[in-house]
Protein backbone atom coordinates (compact mmCIF):
# COMPACT_ATOMS: atom_id res chain seq x y z
CA UNK A 1 0.00 0.00 0.00
CA UNK A 2 1.22 3.65 -1.18
CA UNK A 3 0.15 6.69 0.25
CA UNK A 4 0.36 9.83 -2.53
CA UNK A 5 -1.02 13.58 -2.19
CA UNK A 6 -3.04 14.07 -5.24
CA UNK A 7 -3.18 17.26 -6.75
CA UNK A 8 -5.44 18.49 -9.35
CA UNK A 9 -4.57 22.38 -10.41
CA UNK A 10 -6.22 24.66 -12.80
CA UNK A 11 -6.70 28.10 -13.26
CA UNK A 12 -8.94 28.73 -10.47
CA UNK A 13 -9.05 25.76 -8.19
CA UNK A 14 -6.20 23.88 -6.85
CA UNK A 15 -7.95 20.59 -5.22
CA UNK A 16 -5.71 18.39 -3.37
CA UNK A 17 -6.50 14.56 -1.63
CA UNK A 18 -4.80 12.06 0.46
CA UNK A 19 -4.61 8.70 -1.99
CA UNK A 20 -4.40 5.47 -1.06
CA UNK A 21 -2.95 2.70 -3.58
CA UNK A 22 -3.15 -0.79 -2.91
CA UNK A 23 -0.93 -3.69 -3.94
CA UNK A 24 -3.64 -4.59 -6.65
CA UNK A 25 -3.45 -0.86 -7.79
CA UNK A 26 -6.86 0.03 -6.37
CA UNK A 27 -7.13 3.70 -5.57
CA UNK A 28 -9.45 5.63 -2.59
CA UNK A 29 -9.13 9.04 -2.64
CA UNK A 30 -9.23 11.27 0.76
CA UNK A 31 -11.58 14.01 1.64
CA UNK A 32 -10.62 16.65 -1.01
CA UNK A 33 -9.75 19.96 -0.34
CA UNK A 34 -10.35 22.68 -2.93
CA UNK A 35 -8.32 26.23 -2.59
CA UNK A 36 -9.14 29.08 -4.57
CA UNK A 37 -5.06 29.84 -6.51
CA UNK A 38 -5.64 33.46 -6.56
CA UNK A 39 -5.47 33.06 -2.16
CA UNK A 40 -2.01 31.81 -2.56
CA UNK A 41 1.64 33.41 -4.15
CA UNK A 42 2.73 30.02 -5.22
CA UNK A 43 2.24 26.11 -4.92
CA UNK A 44 4.56 25.84 -2.49
CA UNK A 45 2.40 27.84 -0.15
CA UNK A 46 -0.99 25.78 -1.16
CA UNK A 47 0.88 23.28 -0.63
CA UNK A 48 1.82 24.04 3.09
CA UNK A 49 -2.05 25.67 3.38
CA UNK A 50 -3.11 21.95 2.75
CA UNK A 51 -1.02 20.45 5.19
CA UNK A 52 -1.45 22.95 8.16
CA UNK A 53 -5.13 21.52 7.04
CA UNK A 54 -3.90 18.24 7.55
CA UNK A 55 -2.67 18.17 10.70
CA UNK A 56 1.13 19.32 10.02
CA UNK A 57 2.14 16.08 7.86
CA UNK A 58 1.88 14.41 4.90
CA UNK A 59 3.30 11.36 2.45
CA UNK A 60 6.24 11.73 1.16
CA UNK A 61 4.97 10.93 -2.50
CA UNK A 62 2.64 13.45 -4.47
CA UNK A 63 1.20 13.64 -8.27
CA UNK A 64 0.21 16.78 -9.52
CA UNK A 65 -1.92 17.17 -12.71
CA UNK A 66 -1.50 20.76 -14.23
CA UNK A 67 -3.55 23.12 -16.65
CA UNK A 68 -1.11 23.46 -19.00
CA UNK A 69 2.36 21.80 -20.94
CA UNK A 70 4.82 19.71 -18.52
CA UNK A 71 7.59 19.46 -19.46
CA UNK A 72 11.10 21.85 -19.53
CA UNK A 73 12.97 22.79 -16.74
CA UNK A 74 10.23 25.78 -15.50
CA UNK A 75 6.30 24.51 -15.78
CA UNK A 76 3.83 27.73 -16.46
CA UNK A 77 0.33 27.22 -15.65
CA UNK A 78 -2.01 28.37 -19.01
CA UNK A 79 -4.99 30.01 -16.73
CA UNK A 80 -2.53 30.97 -13.62
CA UNK A 81 0.66 32.80 -12.41
CA UNK A 82 2.29 30.00 -10.57
CA UNK A 83 5.15 27.87 -11.90
CA UNK A 84 6.76 25.12 -10.44
CA UNK A 85 10.44 24.13 -10.87
CA UNK A 86 10.20 19.48 -11.21
CA UNK A 87 13.74 19.87 -10.00
CA UNK A 88 13.23 21.09 -6.95
CA UNK A 89 9.93 19.31 -6.20
CA UNK A 90 11.55 17.14 -3.62
CA UNK A 91 13.28 19.26 -1.67
CA UNK A 92 10.82 22.35 -1.85
CA UNK A 93 7.50 19.83 -0.66
CA UNK A 94 9.63 17.36 1.42
CA UNK A 95 8.67 14.51 -0.59
CA UNK A 96 10.75 11.26 -1.75
CA UNK A 97 9.18 10.68 -5.68
CA UNK A 98 6.58 12.56 -7.39
CA UNK A 99 4.74 12.65 -11.05
CA UNK A 100 3.85 15.58 -13.21
CA UNK A 101 0.86 15.35 -15.34
CA UNK A 102 -1.15 17.58 -17.49
CA UNK A 103 -4.52 17.86 -15.98
CA UNK A 104 -6.09 16.29 -19.47
CA UNK A 105 -3.64 13.33 -18.88
CA UNK A 106 -4.86 13.16 -15.22
CA UNK A 107 -8.46 12.50 -16.66
CA UNK A 108 -7.42 10.35 -19.15
CA UNK A 109 -6.28 8.08 -16.37
CA UNK A 110 -9.32 8.13 -14.51
CA UNK A 111 -11.49 7.41 -17.59
CA UNK A 112 -9.49 4.16 -18.30
CA UNK A 113 -9.68 2.84 -14.59
CA UNK A 114 -13.39 4.18 -13.78
CA UNK A 115 -16.25 1.97 -13.83
CA UNK A 116 -19.08 2.01 -16.16
CA UNK A 117 -20.98 3.25 -13.48
CA UNK A 118 -19.11 6.97 -13.71
CA UNK A 119 -20.11 7.44 -17.10
CA UNK A 120 -23.57 8.75 -18.46
CA UNK A 121 -24.43 7.98 -22.59
CA UNK A 122 -24.55 11.33 -24.34
CA UNK A 123 -24.64 10.46 -27.96
CA UNK A 124 -23.86 7.93 -30.33
CA UNK A 125 -24.75 4.05 -29.80
CA UNK A 126 -25.92 3.49 -26.16
CA UNK A 127 -23.30 0.78 -25.71
CA UNK A 128 -19.88 1.16 -23.21
CA UNK A 129 -16.61 2.31 -24.04
CA UNK A 130 -14.83 -0.12 -26.65
CA UNK A 131 -12.44 -2.20 -24.32
CA UNK A 132 -9.59 -1.74 -27.19
CA UNK A 133 -8.29 1.23 -28.94
CA UNK A 134 -8.51 5.04 -29.11
CA UNK A 135 -10.93 6.95 -26.90
CA UNK A 136 -10.81 10.90 -26.94
CA UNK A 137 -11.25 12.80 -23.80
CA UNK A 138 -11.76 16.63 -23.78
CA UNK A 139 -13.77 18.84 -21.40
CA UNK A 140 -14.66 22.55 -20.80
CA UNK A 141 -13.54 24.52 -17.72
CA UNK A 142 -11.41 27.91 -17.57
CA UNK A 143 -9.82 26.42 -20.32
CA UNK A 144 -10.54 23.23 -22.80
CA UNK A 145 -8.43 20.37 -22.00
CA UNK A 146 -7.89 17.40 -24.52
CA UNK A 147 -6.31 13.63 -24.25
CA UNK A 148 -6.34 10.54 -25.84
CA UNK A 149 -6.34 7.58 -24.35
CA UNK A 150 -5.46 4.25 -25.98
CA UNK A 151 -6.10 0.89 -24.48
CA UNK A 152 -4.19 -2.71 -25.54
CA UNK A 153 -5.33 -5.85 -25.54
CA UNK A 154 -3.85 -7.18 -23.12
CA UNK A 155 -5.61 -5.17 -20.44
CA UNK A 156 -2.51 -2.32 -20.26
CA UNK A 157 -3.13 1.27 -21.35
CA UNK A 158 -1.43 4.43 -22.54
CA UNK A 159 -2.51 8.32 -21.87
CA UNK A 160 -0.96 10.96 -23.74
CA UNK A 161 -1.65 14.74 -22.92
CA UNK A 162 -1.94 17.18 -25.78
CA UNK A 163 -2.74 20.66 -26.47
CA UNK A 164 -6.01 20.46 -28.51
CA UNK A 165 -7.89 23.07 -26.90
CA UNK A 166 -5.75 25.67 -29.07
CA UNK A 167 -6.75 24.23 -32.56
CA UNK A 168 -8.13 26.60 -34.50
CA UNK A 169 -12.13 27.10 -34.33
CA UNK A 170 -14.27 26.68 -37.23
CA UNK A 171 -17.33 28.20 -37.64
CA UNK A 172 -20.38 26.56 -39.39
CA UNK A 173 -23.41 29.42 -39.80
CA UNK A 174 -24.02 32.68 -39.38
CA UNK A 175 -24.02 33.16 -35.42
CA UNK A 176 -20.79 31.12 -35.46
CA UNK A 177 -19.39 33.89 -37.80
CA UNK A 178 -20.76 36.95 -35.64
CA UNK A 179 -18.98 34.79 -32.31
CA UNK A 180 -15.80 34.59 -34.45
CA UNK A 181 -15.67 38.31 -35.29
CA UNK A 182 -16.42 40.01 -31.92
CA UNK A 183 -13.40 37.38 -30.64
CA UNK A 184 -11.08 38.78 -33.62
CA UNK A 185 -11.37 42.41 -32.11
CA UNK A 186 -9.21 41.02 -29.20
CA UNK A 187 -7.45 37.96 -30.59
CA UNK A 188 -5.22 37.85 -33.83
CA UNK A 189 -6.23 33.79 -33.66
CA UNK A 190 -9.04 32.39 -32.60
CA UNK A 191 -8.41 28.77 -30.98
CA UNK A 192 -11.51 26.84 -29.85
CA UNK A 193 -10.64 27.17 -25.77
CA UNK A 194 -11.94 30.82 -26.63
CA UNK A 195 -16.11 29.36 -27.70
CA UNK A 196 -15.95 26.47 -25.59
CA UNK A 197 -14.26 26.97 -22.26
CA UNK A 198 -16.51 28.72 -19.55
CA UNK A 199 -15.43 31.96 -19.77
CA UNK A 200 -16.53 32.14 -23.40
CA UNK A 201 -20.17 32.33 -22.48
CA UNK A 202 -20.13 35.99 -21.90
CA UNK A 203 -18.53 36.52 -25.62
CA UNK A 204 -21.18 34.62 -26.77
CA UNK A 205 -23.61 35.95 -24.78
CA UNK A 206 -23.04 39.40 -25.69
CA UNK A 207 -22.33 38.48 -29.79
CA UNK A 208 -26.24 36.99 -29.72
CA UNK A 209 -27.54 40.12 -27.64
CA UNK A 210 -26.14 42.45 -30.69
CA UNK A 211 -27.58 40.75 -33.49
CA UNK A 212 -31.01 41.13 -31.78
CA UNK A 213 -30.10 45.08 -31.04
CA UNK A 214 -30.27 44.15 -27.57
CA UNK A 215 -28.13 46.23 -24.88
CA UNK A 216 -26.83 43.98 -22.04
CA UNK A 217 -24.54 45.22 -19.19
CA UNK A 218 -20.91 43.34 -19.34
CA UNK A 219 -20.51 40.78 -16.58
CA UNK A 220 -19.07 37.98 -15.67
CA UNK A 221 -19.25 34.69 -17.08
CA UNK A 222 -20.94 32.45 -13.47
CA UNK A 223 -24.22 35.08 -14.12
CA UNK A 224 -24.57 34.26 -18.13
CA UNK A 225 -24.39 30.87 -16.43
CA UNK A 226 -26.45 30.84 -13.84
CA UNK A 227 -29.52 32.65 -16.07
CA UNK A 228 -29.31 30.48 -19.15
CA UNK A 229 -29.49 27.43 -16.70
CA UNK A 230 -32.51 28.49 -14.09
CA UNK A 231 -34.44 29.45 -16.95
CA UNK A 232 -34.98 33.49 -15.95
CA UNK A 233 -32.97 34.52 -19.15
CA UNK A 234 -34.18 33.58 -22.70
CA UNK A 235 -30.80 34.88 -24.30
CA UNK A 236 -28.90 33.14 -21.87
CA UNK A 237 -30.51 29.87 -22.54
CA UNK A 238 -29.82 30.43 -25.79
CA UNK A 239 -26.10 31.36 -25.22
CA UNK A 240 -25.77 28.33 -23.25
CA UNK A 241 -27.45 25.53 -25.88
CA UNK A 242 -25.14 27.90 -28.68
CA UNK A 243 -21.90 26.85 -26.26
CA UNK A 244 -23.51 23.34 -25.96
CA UNK A 245 -23.27 23.09 -30.29
CA UNK A 246 -20.00 24.63 -30.28
CA UNK A 247 -18.73 21.82 -27.68
CA UNK A 248 -20.13 18.91 -30.33
CA UNK A 249 -18.56 20.21 -33.11
CA UNK A 250 -15.28 20.45 -31.13
CA UNK A 251 -15.50 17.27 -30.07
CA UNK A 252 -15.73 16.05 -33.14
CA UNK A 253 -13.64 17.36 -34.53
CA UNK A 254 -11.09 15.97 -31.93
CA UNK A 255 -12.01 12.71 -32.75
CA UNK A 256 -11.67 12.78 -36.10
CA UNK A 257 -7.93 14.04 -35.57
CA UNK A 258 -6.91 11.67 -32.55
CA UNK A 259 -8.81 8.96 -34.49
CA UNK A 260 -11.06 8.42 -30.85
CA UNK A 261 -13.54 5.96 -32.98
CA UNK A 262 -13.58 3.89 -29.87
CA UNK A 263 -15.36 6.38 -27.76
CA UNK A 264 -15.32 10.20 -26.54
CA UNK A 265 -15.37 10.94 -22.76
CA UNK A 266 -16.48 14.90 -21.92
CA UNK A 267 -15.02 15.43 -18.86
CA UNK A 268 -14.60 18.76 -15.82
CA UNK A 269 -17.16 20.22 -13.10
CA UNK A 270 -18.68 22.78 -16.31
CA UNK A 271 -19.41 19.66 -18.26
CA UNK A 272 -21.19 17.75 -15.18
CA UNK A 273 -23.23 20.91 -14.59
CA UNK A 274 -24.91 21.44 -17.83
CA UNK A 275 -24.95 17.77 -18.35
CA UNK A 276 -28.84 17.96 -18.60
CA UNK A 277 -28.63 20.67 -21.18
CA UNK A 278 -25.79 19.05 -23.54
CA UNK A 279 -28.92 15.77 -23.62
CA UNK A 280 -31.42 18.39 -24.85
CA UNK A 281 -29.36 20.70 -27.14
CA UNK A 282 -27.79 20.62 -30.41
CA UNK A 283 -24.51 18.39 -29.30
CA UNK A 284 -25.20 15.78 -30.95
CA UNK A 285 -26.17 17.17 -34.37
CA UNK A 286 -23.14 19.23 -34.27
CA UNK A 287 -20.96 16.03 -33.16
CA UNK A 288 -22.17 14.18 -36.08
CA UNK A 289 -22.39 16.65 -38.92
CA UNK A 290 -18.63 15.73 -40.68
CA UNK A 291 -20.59 15.83 -43.87
CA UNK A 292 -18.89 12.48 -45.38
CA UNK A 293 -17.99 11.14 -42.17
CA UNK A 294 -21.40 11.57 -40.34
CA UNK A 295 -21.85 7.60 -40.23
CA UNK A 296 -18.91 7.09 -38.72
CA UNK A 297 -19.49 9.70 -36.42
CA UNK A 298 -22.80 8.15 -35.63
CA UNK A 299 -21.22 5.09 -34.46
CA UNK A 300 -19.10 6.42 -31.51
CA UNK A 301 -20.45 6.39 -27.93
CA UNK A 302 -20.17 9.40 -26.07
CA UNK A 303 -19.99 9.81 -22.91
CA UNK A 304 -19.72 12.17 -19.49
CA UNK A 305 -17.61 11.08 -16.83
CA UNK A 306 -19.35 11.83 -13.53
CA UNK A 307 -16.80 10.62 -10.92
CA UNK A 308 -16.95 13.30 -8.41
CA UNK A 309 -12.74 14.18 -8.75
CA UNK A 310 -11.62 12.93 -12.29
CA UNK A 311 -8.62 15.16 -12.16
CA UNK A 312 -7.57 13.72 -8.42
CA UNK A 313 -8.20 10.60 -9.40
CA UNK A 314 -6.29 10.18 -12.47
CA UNK A 315 -3.72 12.08 -10.86
CA UNK A 316 -3.34 8.88 -7.96
CA UNK A 317 -3.47 6.41 -11.16
CA UNK A 318 -0.78 8.10 -13.02
CA UNK A 319 1.45 8.07 -10.16
CA UNK A 320 0.70 4.34 -9.51
CA UNK A 321 1.18 4.09 -13.40
CA UNK A 322 4.79 5.61 -13.52
CA UNK A 323 5.64 3.41 -10.24
CA UNK A 324 4.22 0.43 -10.61
CA UNK A 325 6.47 -2.21 -9.36
CA UNK A 326 7.74 -4.74 -11.94
CA UNK A 327 6.39 -7.76 -11.78
CA UNK A 328 7.88 -10.45 -10.07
Amino acid sequence: MTQVVAVDIGGTHARFAIATIADDGSITLGEPETLHTVDHASFQTAWEDFRDRQGGTLPRAVSMAIAGPVGGEVIRFTNNPWIIRPSLVKEKLDVDSYTIVNDFEAVAHAVARANENQFIHLTGPDKPLAPTGRLSVLGPGTGLGVAHLYREPDGTYRVSATEGGHIDFAPLDQIDDAILSRLRKRHTRVSVERVVAGPAISDIYQTLAAMEGKPVADEDDIAVWTRGQDGSDSLAAAAVDRFCMSLGSVAGDIALAQGGFGGVVIAGGLGYRIRETLLKSGFAERFKAKGRFQELMASIPVKLIVHPQPGLFGAAAAYASEHRKPAQ
